[in-house]
């Protein structure tokens, strides 16, 4: 029988002559690990569901006219010096949002490699008639089924056909919410003014839910056709577009070439949603750093374990050091006792944590407004498993290295001495 061996069988009686004491320090790595992978499941199934929504909503380039300021006059130029006449609270110039040639830059974009789609876009602002008020709002003029292809617009409907925008006279497709405050369905008809006092009347051919209470309240959708003859505009009259890639990641560098060459504002989607991506990586800091705390309060308390089994174990430290057992020995017999205790509560907790999660992902959750959910989100990440063994393991092998180095430096005669 080789010295490993002999250490592993002293440490299984070891674990095995105080039962309880073992059970407790193997179910505080249960608990940890169930608990880390439940918790970092949930909170990443909601980060999920939030950036699919933000980037099934968002463009990964939007094209549009920015605020134009003055440019440096002739004469400040030539004598390098800082404007000679100062205008105070300088008001932007009167012009039109129109993009210039944006047909062509529309089928310019379109003929790019690295891009998936691009969408023309004309937001009318406009006052639904609802009886005697009036609900601010807006109607976005889309290629229909170019914008069904980058945002899926018809998987969103709730009522209605996609087709019938295009077939039908004025036919919108309203927001749900909007169609829940006006008490209106498919085939009712709407007045609507726009902000120059045009009047017109819109037939509702479906209703959709995009998740997004703040377009689901107030917008409805038509074809590019239907928007640009309510705005009394020709077939040119587009003010944005809106561009989906085939790598998102790589918007950031794209749009500044499009800004370059058309001379129009270029926004990626990371920039437009900054502050929705910072909160995603301080859920995900603050999930880690909780599910983290609990692994190692419990390592603390296999620490603690150990630590009461050596001054327990004294008289048999001293036995097996005086029979020849040297420092190392006696560390291998504490570590392999810790490494024991972390791998049985890490396997259970692996169990428990994913049944655990399954249950949670069960339970009936139904949200409107910004978020429609029918149960909790999960994910079931298998590296948050891998996570969860590799880190239960790290952590009961550094609450068992102390204990274990302090048994293996005792000397015999001090411990008979003592006693």
């Amino acid at each position: 029988m080789t010295r490993y061996s002999l250490a592993a069988q002293i440490a299984f009686v070891h674990l095995m002559s105080r039962k309880k004491q073992t059970l407790i320090a193997s179910l505080g790595v249960t608990f940890g690990i169930s608990i880390f992978i439940a918790m970092i499941g949930m909170m990443t199934g909601i980060n999920n569901i939030l950036e699919d929504l933000t980037l099934s909503a968002t463009p990964h380039i939007h094209i549009y006219k920015d605020i134009e300021r003055r440019e440096p006059s002739v004469l400040s130029n030539l004598l390098g010096i800082d404007e000679i006449v100062s205008v105070i609270h300088e008001k932007p110039k009167e012009e039109q949002k129109k993009l210039r040639n944006a047909l062509s830059i529309l089928q310019y974009i379109k003929k790019d490699i690295d891009v998936y789609g691009a969408s023309p876009l004309l937001t009318a602002q406009v006052f639904y008639q609802y009886g005697q008020h009036e609900i601010g709002g807006t109607i976005a003029g889309v290629d229909i089924l170019e914008e069904h292809k980058l945002f899926g617009i018809g998987d969103k409907l709730l009522e209605g056909n996609l087709h019938d925008v295009l077939t039908t006279d004025n036919g919108v497709l309203a927001g749900a919410g909007l169609a829940s405050t006006m008490k209106i369905k498919v085939g009712d008809r709407i007045n609507i003014t726009t902000t120059s006092g045009i009047h017109s009347i819109l037939r509702v051919v479906g209703i959709m839910q995009t998740g997004i209470g703040a377009l689901d309240n107030t917008r409805c959708y038509s074809s590019l056709h239907t928007t640009q003859r309510l705005m009394q505009k020709d077939k040119s009259f587009i003010t944005d577009i809106n561009v989906k890639l085939r790598n998102l990641y790589s918007a950031k560098e794209k749009s500044l070439h499009y800004s370059r060459l058309f001379g129009y504002k270029a926004e990626d989607w990371e920039t437009a949603n900054a502050s929705i991506l910072v909160s995603f990586t301080l859920r995900n800091a603050i999930t880690y750093s909780v599910s983290v705390a609990l692994l190692i309060v419990a390592g603390f308390g296999i620490y603690n374990i150990l630590n009461m089994t050596i001054y327990e174990k004294m008289r048999d430290i001293a036995i097996l050091k005086a029979t020849g057992f040297s420092g190392g020995d006696v560390k291998a017999i504490f570590m392999i006792q810790a490494l024991t205790l972390g791998l049985s509560g890490a396997l259970a907790g692996l169990l428990f944590g994913f049944l655990l999660s399954y249950g949670i992902s069960k339970i009936p959750f139904e949200s409107k407004g910004v978020i429609n959910l029918t149960s909790l989100p999960m994910s079931f990440s298998p590296l948050y498993y891998v996570i969860g063994i590799v880190f239960g393991l790290a952590t009961t092998a550094a609450a068992g290295y102390l204990p274990s180095r302090k048994a293996s430096k005792m000397d015999p005669v001090d411990i008979i001495r003592g006693k």
